[in-house]
C-alpha cells in the first residue's frame, strides 16, 4: 500500500522523466539528486565495493538518460531505474568473472565497509564489528545473483515483494521463494565465516 506522498512523488518522477526525455536536463538533474543515494546503496550492496558502486551508479544514470525515450510514465520511475542498476551490476559481475578466468585475478573483497565514528566504544569492539561486517559483505557478494538480488531489494532497500518482483521481472511468489533460500544460504555462509576467524 502506497501513501499519498509516495504516489505524489512517483507522479512527480514520471513528469520529470517525461520532461527530461524531451531534453530538459534540469528535470533529469532533479531525478538524479533524488535517486542517486538509493541507487548507490543498491549497487554497493550488490557488488561489495564502494568504488565499483560509484562507477555503476554513474553508468546507471548515463544509461537512464539514453533510454528515457523508452520510459513508460505509467510505470514507477524508481522500478525502471533500479532495473537499469541491476543490469549494470550483473554486467559488472560477468566482466569480473571473465577477468578472473582469463587473468586469474581475485575480486576485491577488502573494500572499506564503514567509517568508524570517533566516539566508538573500543578498538577491540570496532575490530570485531568490522570483521562481522566484512564477513557479511563477502557472504552477500558471493551469493548467486538469483538469491542476492531479491535479498538486497527487500531486506536492504526496503522494497515490497511486489516491487522487487517488478524490478526483477519475476512473480512475487518467486521473490518469496528466493528470499527464503537466500537467507538460508547467507546464514550458513556467515556462520562458517565467523567460525573460521
Amino acid at each position: 500500500m502506497t501513501s499519498r506522498s509516495d504516489q505524489a512523488g512517483a507522479n512527480d518522477d514520471a513528469r520529470l522523466a517525461v520532461e527530461a526525455a524531451i531534453g530538459d536536463t534540469r528535470a533529469f538533474g532533479v531525478l538524479m539528486r533524488r535517486h542517486k543515494d538509493a541507487i548507490y546503496r543498491f549497487c554497493r550492496r550488490y557488488v561489495g565495493d564502494a568504488d565499483d558502486a560509484y562507477d555503476l551508479t554513474q553508468q546507471t544514470f548515463v544509461s537512464a538518460w539514453s533510454a528515457l525515450g523508452r520510459y513508460d510514465p505509467n510505470r514507477a520511475f524508481t522500478t525502471w531505474l533500479r532495473a537499469i542498476a541491476l543490469n549494470k551490476c550483473r554486467d559488472h559481475g560477468r566482466r569480473a568473472t571473465v577477468r578472473r578466468l582469463i587473468f586469474g585475478t581475485r575480486p576485491s573483497t577488502e573494500a572499506a565497509l564503514t567509517e568508524i565514528a570517533s566516539d566508538a566504544p573500543s578498538a577491540e569492539t570496532q575490530a570485531q564489528d568490522t570483521q562481522v561486517l566484512r564477513a557479511l559483505d563477502r557472504a552477500l557478494s558471493i551469493l548467486p545473483d538469483a538469491l542476492k538480488t531479491p535479498l538486497i531489494l527487500t531486506a536492504l532497500d526496503g522494497l515490497s515483494t511486489a516491487e522487487a518482483a517488478a524490478v526483477m521481472g519475476v512473480s512475487p511468489k518467486a521473490v518469496e521463494t528466493r528470499l527464503y533460500r537466500a537467507r538460508k544460504v547467507l546464514g550458513g555462509q556467515l556462520a562458517k565465516a565467523l567460525a573460521d576467524r
